[in-house]
């Protein structure tokens, strides 16, 4: 499952991505309320952990624009803000859930089990593309009976190609989706990547291809369609 973790503290929100990426979640980390609102115009994600005082956009009115423009993904505000009338405010704006700082880690993770789980019982927790199966839960990549497990960044790459097998991925467009506006690595780490997960797909006796398309990007494409 992939989260977007929204938190100014960057020594806390480093802490929480560890975490998060040791119990399987992947996750996208950003540090203001704007940026929280462009990700979400722009990528998926299976849950939010928001911040309610964030700067540029705070992370109330960050739950209001996304509520009014239709979006229902699970929100868990996570906030030293323990008042009880902001916890209202919290949760009259469209939060799933409420939790104050300082917190156990073991209850933010049970919690955001809790409200993810009500999320995926309405979608579909399995991508297939032809003789591939991808499970978004446990990031296990499949093929008949053989199973591969995928890490973070590679379950990532592939969930975007198997959501829109149709469309050319640039590499660029890969950096931005997977490792973010302000990451540091280079544009090679999606090379890298892609050539793992090629990897992968013949480890698994996959007919499915990543196609390299010379000068756009690549593309997902079953044995039939090459």
């Amino acid at each position: 499952m992939r989260l977007l973790l929204v938190e100014d503290e960057k020594p806390l929100s480093d802490a929480l991505s560890v975490i998060l990426k040791h119990n399987h979640y992947a996750v996208d980390a950003v540090y203001n309320g704007q940026d929280a609102l462009d990700y979400l115009e722009t990528d998926v994600y299976d849950g939010v952990i928001l911040d309610i005082m964030l700067p540029k956009v705070d992370g109330i009115t960050v739950l209001r624009t996304i509520r009014a423009k239709g979006n229902k993904i699970p929100v868990l505000l996570l906030t030293a803000k323990a008042d009880i009338d902001d916890k209202v405010a919290g949760l009259d704006s469209g939060a799933d859930d409420y939790l104050t700082k300082p917190f156990d880690t073991k209850e933010l993770l049970a919690r955001i089990r809790s409200m993810t789980r009500r999320q995926t019982e309405l979608t579909d927790n399995v991508l297939i593309f032809s003789d591939l199966r991808l499970d978004r839960v446990s990031f296990e990549l499949s093929c008949g009976e053989r199973k591969v497990l995928l890490t973070s960044k590679e379950f990532q790459i592939l969930e975007t190609f198997m959501k829109d097998p149709s469309v050319i991925f640039s590499a660029e467009r890969l950096m931005e989706k997977i490792w973010g506006y302000e990451s540091e690595s280079e544009i090679n780490v999606v090379w890298t990547y892609v050539s793992f997960l090629r990897k992968k797909l013949r480890q698994i006796g996959s007919s499915v291809g990543l196609r390299a398309v010379r000068g756009v990007g690549y593309k997902l494409e079953a044995e039939a369609d090459q």
